[in-house]
């Protein structure tokens, strides 16, 4: 038998605690109900209408059945002996809706009830999940392209779930950073590269500690100068947890954009190194000349000449012996970020002198 007064409490539990109207809840128990009814006792075609009163703590069920000479599915047809006096009022085909409340709960007892009970605890499971990822969505959908500072809630197995607001939401595998050393109540900055919600797909919110633009960010909260356009980033590359370069300009004659980047004795560039676990950041100043770009974007390394094929983007440079491990740097990441700042293909020719 359906314990009514055990749905009646964990829809209000649930209805307090996840901010889910109650009516809603109703309304998923009675289409669980219907479900698990025409799945186990009738046919998936059969028509019939569930209706749950928790304050009268009662159960109507409701069947929709054609009405016939000789029953042969008493699941789905009824005589017209079955119906006594009423049966002058309809002729064969007819459809009659039935109360078969008391039978089915006499026939089934306690399986009907275990089943739909079951079923009904599934879709409000699923229900919630729903429910949590649209709360997550309205939260997020306006601070995509923001970075949002979180507190690590819980780390279990690579997985790590960060707190915002007292709301708890993932941070996908291939979103987090190697070198970030993820520990419980610990704070970081997250950016929101994604909220996204259709008929189709239930909402879905992307964070990550990758993405170049959350450095961006990070330099945006560091120095005005970019809120205000005085300085701009045109261009930014990152390897995650290796190393950023990131090409500046100034709308200014008068002043320094990578000097306005990197300020006195590095503070504004080492806060930013703090906020990604001390992440190595190339601050290049853009004077609008391709060969200059390149040459500056292989730093720490000294070039002798920057030779550019402009309709090929592809850069022939030639450094001497020593220095081209610099310019090449760990696993090609200094010469890869460099091409991907300036859109140029690097080509390397070291000397002896």
């Amino acid at each position: 038998m359906l314990d009514i007064k055990k749905i009646n409490e964990a829809i209000n539990y649930i209805a307090n605690e996840k901010k889910i109207p109650k009516q809603e809840l109703v309304e998923v128990i009675e289409s669980a109900i219907r479900t698990a009814y025409k799945k186990d006792f009738l046919n998936k075609d059969a028509n019939l209408s569930v209706k749950l009163d928790l304050a009268k703590k009662s159960i109507e069920i409701i069947v929709e059945k054609e009405v016939v000479e000789k029953v042969k599915n008493p699941n789905v047809q009824v005589s017209f002996e079955e119906l006594w006096e009423d049966a002058g009022d309809y002729k064969t085909g007819d459809i009659v809706e039935i109360d078969e409340t008391d039978n089915i709960l006499a026939k089934t007892g306690d399986s009907f009830g275990r089943i739909a009970s079951q079923a009904a605890r599934q879709v409000i499971i699923q229900k919630i999940s729903e429910a949590e990822k649209n709360k997550i969505y309205n939260i997020f959908k306006d601070k995509v392209g923001e970075n949002v500072s979180m507190k690590v809630e819980m780390v279990e197995n690579g997985k790590v779930t960060f707190e915002y607001n007292g709301n708890i939401i993932g941070l996908g595998k291939n979103e987090q950073v190697s070198r970030d050393n993820y520990t419980a109540w610990q704070r970081y900055v997250l950016y929101v590269s994604k909220a996204s919600s259709d008929e189709e797909n239930w909402p879905k919110v992307i964070l990550t500690r990758k993405s170049p633009e959350l450095v961006r960010k990070l330099f945006e909260a560091y120095v005005p100068e970019l809120l205000d356009w005085t300085i701009e980033i045109d261009f930014i590359a990152r390897m995650p947890w290796i190393k950023t370069k990131i090409v500046v300009s100034s709308n200014y004659e008068e002043i320094d954009p990578a000097w306005t980047m990197i300020w006195q004795k590095w503070i504004r560039v080492k806060s930013v190194m703090d906020e990604i676990c001390g992440e190595r950041i190339d601050v290049i100043a853009n004077i609008w000349d391709d060969a200059t770009l390149i040459k500056n974007s292989l730093s720490p390394a000294e070039v002798i000449s920057v030779e550019i094929d402009e309709e090929g983007k592809r850069a022939f440079v030639v450094t001497k012996v020593w220095e081209k491990s610099k310019a090449v740097w760990k696993n090609g990441v200094n010469i890869k970020l460099a091409s991907e700042i300036t859109g140029y293909e690097i080509d390397i020719e070291e000397v002896e002198s």
